[in-house]
């Protein structure tokens, strides 16, 4: 988070104009396949032996079913998704988007499921950048079988001279916001704190009322 506000306060610094995309997948800890997971776990991370069969025995065996008013649909086999509440869970996620910045030009950041792509927005060209990456983004969401979640996805503009360009995913215009939270951090567009403050303030001035 440090990283990423000071990259973009120093755009901000030099008077520039920059435009943040927040992206945010679709039930993305449910959503992972276990057979590209694995392949990736050893293909690209070089986890094998032993240690890949303990990972491929803790995500596969499973079976679920849906009770509905009493009435239970028959035993499948689950063969998608990573526990939320684990620690091997979030590492795993990670491991299997690790490629999202594969032929990207713009500057992406990944946490989990919480990713955001930033980039100057001063010139036609660097706002057509930013789209493009935006397009490299919903292929590769396609070709991995993920979805993104576009009416959660935001951008947010930056800057005096921003002239505040639409974005696109899939032929969906993105939401512009003047305020987001990111990882628990209320981020301005004018990229001040005071938003960010003064909510916890209000909270802890109704505590004590």
């Amino acid at each position: 988070m440090l990283a990423f506000l000071d990259k973009v306060t120093s755009y901000r610094d030099d008077k520039e104009s920059v435009d943040i995309i927040f992206l945010d997948f679709a039930k993305a800890f449910d959503k992972v396949p276990h057979s590209r997971l694995m392949s990736k776990i050893n293909r690209m991370v070089g986890i094998g032996g032993r240690v890949a069969r303990w990972i491929g025995d803790w995500l596969g065996n499973r079976m679920q079913r849906v009770c509905l008013s009493r009435v239970m649909s028959s035993w499948r086999l689950v063969l998608s998704g990573v526990s939320q509440g684990s620690v091997l869970g979030p590492l795993l996620f990670l491991i299997f988007i690790n490629d999202l910045d594969l032929n990207l030009l713009g500057t992406i950041l990944k946490f989990a499921d919480d990713s955001k792509i930033f980039g100057k927005a001063i010139t036609r060209a660097d706002r057509l950048q930013l789209q493009l990456d935006l397009d490299a983004l919903c292929t590769w969401a396609e070709d991995r079988q993920m979805k993104f979640n576009i009416s959660k996805c935001k951008v947010m503009h930056t800057g005096l001279r921003n002239t505040n360009c639409s974005y696109f995913m899939n032929g969906q215009l993105l939401n512009s916001v003047a305020e987001h939270k990111d990882l628990g951090v209320i981020i301005s567009s004018n990229l001040k704190v005071a938003d960010h403050c003064h909510t916890p303030a209000i909270k802890q001035t109704r505590y004590w009322d």
